[in-house]
């Protein structure tokens, strides 16, 4: 599908998104001259920035095809994000559900359990989440803490590690036997590009709130973080949800392929729709529109 620029619809659309990516990314608005130039350096070959948002428009297109399709025939989607901090998870979920009805397309970020949940059966907490028939549910981290922060962290003892790998392929199992398609992304970087990462959060007052002590124990083990992903995938790849890894020191990229290629693991195709039509005003001679008391409106700063 190729991109007619000279097509007003689109041409106004680009120039919005691109006013919107500068407004929600501010990337080097707030970072110091250092930083930013570094940062500059490490990433001489990044995407051009029309190109990028061709594509991505381009893509999430496509994603409105599989939302409707999923609406019309009543599908179940999850698609798992998991990978290292700062690798690209959240950003590449933003692009995917920017342009989604959020009735049909939802993202679960589940905080630490609470002393109740901990007793409960491992699994329990994510079941309510799941999709109904018509639902696509992104979970931007996932059952896999277990394998990877709880283990890492000491959170979760060995026995507990060990009957989560014996659980999950079935548990996982079970959902697709559900007529649930699980989808599961591995957002792989580098151990520079983490670090330059993390730098550029601590000297950006507006993505501080990223950076959590867990984050910045997650430099220090790094090692450990990467032998229990290793298991992880070991124990855990199964043919009917296996993982797919995307290489993420290029966040543009990184969205684009990943959005790309979930794509290719879903049969959606076109769907009826009817014909919409803008039905006329009623108007009413007698009706008078009251005057609001000037106290009800927000100030015009701007």
């Amino acid at each position: 599908m190729s991109m007619n620029i000279e097509n007003p619809w689109l041409r106004a659309e680009l120039d919005n998104t691109l006013d919107e990516d500068i407004e929600i990314e501010l990337e080097d608005a707030v970072l110091s001259e250092e930083i930013a130039r570094i940062y500059r350096e490490t990433h001489p070959d990044q995407l051009d920035r029309r190109v990028y948002f061709h594509e991505l428009l381009r893509l999430q297109a496509e994603l409105i095809k599989l939302q409707d399709w999923v609406s019309y025939h009543k599908e179940k989607v999850v698609v798992i994000f998991e990978g290292r901090d700062s690798a690209g998870k959240g950003g590449a979920i933003k692009r995917i559900t920017q342009r989604l009805n959020p009735r049909v397309c939802r993202v679960v970020a589940l905080p630490a359990p609470s002393d109740r949940e901990k007793t409960q059966w491992y699994f329990q907490r994510y079941v309510p989440h799941l999709p109904a028939g018509g639902e696509i549910v992104l979970f931007d981290r996932s059952w896999y803490n277990r394998a990877g922060v709880e283990r890492v962290m000491g959170f979760a003892d060995e026995e507990q590690v060990q009957q989560f790998f014996e659980d999950v392929p079935e548990f996982e199992r079970m959902l697709v036997r559900s007529g649930i398609r699980l989808v599961k992304y591995w957002f792989s970087v580098t151990d520079e590009e983490q670090q330059m990462r993390f730098l550029m959060r601590i000297h950006d007052p507006l993505k501080q709130w990223k950076l959590s002590p867990m984050d910045l124990q997650s430099r220090v083990r790094w090692e450990d973080y990467t032998k229990a992903k290793e298991e992880m995938f070991e124990r855990t790849n199964i043919p009917e949800a296996p993982w797919y890894i995307v290489p993420g020191n290029d966040k543009k990229r990184a969205r684009l392929n990943c959005i790309s290629h979930l794509l290719t693991q879903i049969p959606y195709a076109p769907v009826p729709h009817e014909e919409v039509e803008l039905p006329d005003r009623v108007f009413n001679p007698d009706y008078e529109r009251d005057v609001l008391p000037r106290d009800l409106f927000v100030p015009q700063r701007f």
